[in-house]
């Protein structure tokens, strides 16, 4: 979305970073479970209500069943009882915003033993 030269020009970067950058597939899908938490969906039903792309979701729910934030039963999900989404999302929230100020990492300047957490 284009904004004005005079926002352009005054607007902290921060600011204008936040400004172009929406929420990502995963952030909108756990939101939508997260807010429905007593309820289950199709993954038709989550993209309707979500508007992430159709070769999307079933690679979100995936990841997000991976880190244990959502479930699934036959072809329904849903937020898993335990799940703390806020803190899911306020941490996926920190992780955009600190590749979007610094950049993706790079493993391979990470150095020597950054692969062992054991230092072995």
């Amino acid at each position: 979305m284009p904004i004005d030269v005079e926002e352009f020009e005054e607007a902290a970067e921060t600011d204008l970073r936040a400004a172009g950058s929406g929420p990502t597939n995963a952030e909108r899908v756990l939101g939508f479970l997260g807010e429905h938490d007593d309820q289950a969906f199709t993954p038709k039903e989550i993209r309707g209500a979500t508007d992430v792309p159709r070769g999307s979701i079933g690679v979100v729910l995936s990841r997000l069943e991976e880190r244990g934030v959502v479930r699934h039963r036959g072809e329904y999900w849903a937020v898993e009882p335990d799940a703390d989404v806020d803190t899911a999302l306020t941490t996926a929230q920190v992780a955009r915003a600190a590749s979007d100020r610094l950049g993706a990492e790079d493993p391979s300047e990470w150095g020597p033993g950054a692969d062992d957490p054991e230092g072995e």
